[in-house]
């Protein structure tokens, strides 16, 4: 089967717990340090087996292949993603059958990543996240007054909308947001404000 490593953690002796994102299931592994592994890290897209076993709750992790991208090599790129894929753990730990929508979100990200500018590719798969789960404010309601917002608007954590002159902080043209928020698309954003939107997303799900 294959999946994405959203998480890994140290266990005793240097094994390791490692937390794999499926098409339908998160599966938390275990993997021997003083077997023959290939090489592993957080964010690969692998294709693995498991091995289950009566002594232990915790199937056992093999055959790890790395299906790689030319972009795995940029060193930049790929911290982005080993964040990006970091919050999908955070957002869906100790949740174990998932809907397949994640991982085809995970999917799409990893096909872009490579081609684009990473950080707006993980902002519109947020935007995508976050109407899928019901959560994407596209009235345009301000969170902090609860009255319609007109011109130019603010974003908090999970981009709910606000007055700028409520929260006092920066903001960006109303119809941009409205055009992200309806297309998935940031073309109308500059690099600068790409980088604020990304804090945004990285204060978590």
């Amino acid at each position: 089967m294959q999946g994405y490593i959203t998480n890994i953690n140290k266990a005793r002796d240097e094994d390791l717990i490692i937390t794999i994102l499926t098409p339908r299931k998160q599966y938390t592994t275990y993997r021997f340090y003083g077997a023959r592994h290939s090489t592993i890290n957080l964010g690969y897209k692998i294709d693995f087996e498991l091995q289950h076993s009566f002594k232990s709750k915790i199937p056992q992790l093999r055959s790890v292949l790395h299906l790689a991208k030319r972009w795995n090599i940029d060193r930049i790129r790929m911290y982005i993603w080993q964040q990006f894929v970091k919050f999908f753990y955070k957002h869906l730990k100790d949740i174990e059958n998932i809907e397949e929508f994640y991982f085809k979100l995970l999917e799409e990200s990893f096909e872009k990543w490579g081609e684009q500018n990473p950080k707006r590719i993980a902002i519109e798969c947020y935007i995508k996240l976050l109407e899928f789960e019901g959560r994407l404010h596209s009235d345009f309601i301000c969170f902090e007054c609860e009255k319609k917002i007109e011109k130019d608007i603010s974003l908090l954590r999970a981009f709910l909308p606000a007055h700028k002159e409520c929260i006092y902080t920066d903001s960006y043209k109303l119809a941009h947001v409205k055009e992200l928020f309806k297309n998935k698309t940031t073309l109308f954003f500059d690099d600068k404000e790409i980088e604020r939107l990304w804090q945004i997303l990285c204060e978590g799900f």
